[in-house]
């Protein structure tokens, strides 16, 4: 298996290290000793990354046409459209049969390739938005952490790269291959969820001194309660029917929508700060029971309670040991 990382000016040291590390593992453990991995760049000679150390014995463009697998391992961060170029090398390779993959940021000079052909796509989820516009009609997936295609594969941002290249051992040496290398490298050999858990998610509030924005403040501070849409309505002096209208027009989302987001986002910090148990926590939303909860949070976050709770808890020493059930 012959691999071609794509290098540029300004690359950061983590996403050129992440598949060194992960493929030269399979080398280290003898899982596949013919595993080679070169690092190739516009023009052969050096890089300097992003934190300022100069890389050199980089390989020129005709890398690609050695490579089983072209990795472009990351992309600037103003996200420059690709070059004629690159686009050549990747299409190229890809035409006699070489696997294609953009990690993180790197997905968009695979989506400017053309090679998706109109098959979703996902990036860091802060570059979401962009992705979603080059990539149209396909769009992008928030729910994962890598998708591949076969021919052509995508990642999410950041430390996906890792998840990515496990994938990558796993397809071509087998669960055991890979399970060994997530363990030498002291890293989960497949994480749970997406990117979903990790995402700001700001909810739209009314703005001003309106009977929207005065329903609002009364329902934040009765969340355990249940609050169907009349109630609102009722508190804001409206019929049903003008209530929603109203809503809409104000904050851009549905009242019962609203309500559903500021109960996990009560969710997340409370699981973020507290030791509490999903039952209490549940309670406290106005879940009802942790059953529902977990039904909402997964859908909306791709991950359970507890295993956000396992990610992203401060501070709290009882946590991991509270509520193990899922």
């Amino acid at each position: 298996m012959r691999i071609a990382l794509y290098a540029f000016d300004g690359i950061t040291m983590f996403h050129l290290a992440a598949p060194l590390m992960v493929f030269g593992e399979v080398t280290r453990l003898e899982l596949a000793p013919d595993w080679e991995t070169r690092v190739w760049s516009d023009h052969p000679g050096s890089v300097r990354t992003e934190e300022g150390y100069p890389m050199s014995g980089i390989a020129g463009p005709d890398t690609v046409d050695w490579a089983d697998i072209v990795i472009v391992t990351s992309w600037p961060e103003s996200l420059p459209r690709i070059g004629d170029e690159l686009t050549s090398a990747l299409r190229g390779a890809h035409r006699r049969g070489a696997e294609i993959a953009g990690l993180c940021l790197g997905s968009f000079a695979i989506a400017d390739s053309g090679l998706l052909a109109g098959r979703p796509a996902v990036t860091h989820w802060t570059k979401m938005t962009e992705l979603r516009e080059r990539n149209a009609p396909a769009g992008v997936d928030e729910s994962v952490l890598y998708i591949d295609h076969g021919d052509v594969m995508t990642s999410a941002g950041t430390a996906s790269s890792i998840d990515s290249c496990l994938h990558i051992v796993r397809k071509h040496l087998g669960s055991a291959a890979a399970t060994r290398v997530a363990r030498s490298l002291v890293v989960a050999p497949h994480r749970d969820g997406g990117q979903a858990q990790y995402i700001e998610r700001p909810v739209s509030e009314a703005s001003g001194d309106t009977a929207i924005a005065d329903a609002q403040s009364w329902a934040l501070e009765r969340l355990d309660e249940p609050l169907p849409i009349e109630r609102l309505a009722e508190h804001a002096r409206m019929s049903r029917r003008s209530f929603i209208r109203r809503f809409q027009l104000e904050t851009g989302s549905t009242p019962a929508r609203w309500v559903l987001d500021k109960r996990l986002e009560e969710a997340r910090s409370l699981l973020e700060t507290t030791d509490r148990s999903i039952e209490n926590i549940a309670a406290l939303c106005g879940f009802g029971s942790a059953v529902t909860l977990r039904q909402n949070f997964r859908a909306s976050f791709a991950v359970t309670p507890t295993a956000y709770r396992q990610q992203f808890a401060v501070g709290c020493a009882t946590v991991g040991a509270v509520d193990r059930q899922r």
